[in-house]
């Protein structure tokens, strides 16, 4: 099967929901609603977000790394899994379409949208959906409100960055036995004269500490993006650390993240500033707190000398607009590898459901 016609497609539109997730907003599909060839989908993809363009004003983007995302769904062959989930991160003013990561945010989507296609049926006034990364490999456990066979987006949970209230969807993810929390298998390694973290608790991840940088944590975003030099610092240690991730060449790819964390002001466990890469999140990605909060509980690593108290499994990880609580369980091996799962709470909403049309080949 190669999935539709690009031709039709075009001409007739593509099914799509655009849902909020998390702190992030995307477009869901089904696979089988995409051209199955990757580079036939991903041509089509830019075409239905407006990239590249800054404003995206000729798709349905946001003009934003953080609206500017794809979830594509699909039944999963393997078992004690529900459906697969794979991400995909559209550049704004750049065609590009990156799959070296996933988005703890859409994952708050995933479970609802499989529910709303019929993938998974409903199970009275919750379901439990089970979930593949395929980007990462990690497997996720979302459950979520459902009422007369649907999912019930209306609920009191709030999470920073975003306003008002919805119903809240748990979320547990954890990564396989074959993959270590620290890719290399050292708490710390020295990149560019910096001290830094690699660690991936589902989202790869680089962390240093904000006055090494001669920042002292509370700058916005707009001011650390306005920041060229320190950009340019920055991207130095990232474009360093991916092949020592095990990523390989990441110049045109928007892992790892680069965390800059200094002491908590708000009363919470560290305060962060990230880089996703190029762009400062207003927020703070859930896989991103989780792989942060991770490194907070390994001795040495970059953090945990700055971390309020740890009391128990939940971190509250500051960020610009307030703070997520992050919860995450850290082991280690008789081996000495370090591992860990984390649970989240978050919030989704169905924006609007119907047909999107690509715009025409540039």
């Amino acid at each position: 099967m190669t999935g539709p016609d690009p031709a039709a497609a075009a001409r007739d539109g593509i099914r799509c929901m655009l849902m909020r997730g998390g702190t992030s907003k995307g477009a869901y599909f089904l696979a089988d609603d995409l051209p199955h060839d990757p580079a036939t989908r991903d041509d089509l993809l830019l075409r239905i977000m407006g990239s590249p363009d800054p404003r995206q004003i000729d798709g349905i983007g946001g003009a934003h790394p953080l609206t500017s995302k794809v979830a594509i769904v699909s039944p999963s062959p393997v078992d004690g899994i529900d459906v697969d989930y794979l991400f995909l991160q559209i550049g704004v003013d750049s065609a590009t379409v990156g799959d070296a990561q996933t988005c703890g945010n859409l994952l708050a989507g995933v479970g609802p949208f499989a529910v709303e296609r019929g993938l998974v049926a409903a199970t009275g006034e919750r379901t439990t959906v089970r979930i593949r990364l395929l980007n990462t490999g990690d497997a996720a456990t979302a459950v979520f409100a459902t009422a007369g066979g649907l999912p019930d987006y209306t609920g009191d949970a709030t999470i920073d960055g975003v306003p008002g209230t919805a119903s809240a969807i748990e979320l547990e993810v954890g990564g396989g036995p074959e993959k270590p929390l620290l890719p290399t298998g050292s708490p710390v390694d020295e990149i560019d004269g910096h001290v830094v973290t690699l660690i991936d608790n589902g989202m790869p991840v680089v962390v240093l500490r904000a006055d090494e940088f001669g920042l002292d944590g509370s700058e916005s975003p707009g001011a650390l993006e306005g920041d060229a030099e320190l950009g340019a610092r920055i991207e130095r240690v990232r474009l360093a650390a991916g092949p020592r991730m095990g990523l390989g060449d990441v110049e045109a790819q928007t892992v790892p993240k680069m965390i800059l964390v200094s002491s908590a002001r708000n009363g919470g466990a560290i305060s962060t500033r990230a880089f996703i890469p190029a762009r400062v999140h207003t927020a703070i990605g859930v896989l991103m707190a989780a792989s942060v909060a991770a490194a907070l509980r390994i001795p040495g690593a970059v953090g945990s000398d700055l971390a309020g108290p740890l009391d128990g499994e939940e971190t509250a990880i500051e960020h610009p607009s307030g703070t997520f609580p992050s919860r995450v369980r850290v082991t280690r091996d008789a081996d000495g590898t370090w591992r860990a799962t984390s649970f989240s709470l978050r919030t989704a909403r169905k924006l609007f459901d119907g047909t999107v049309f690509p715009g025409p080949r540039r």
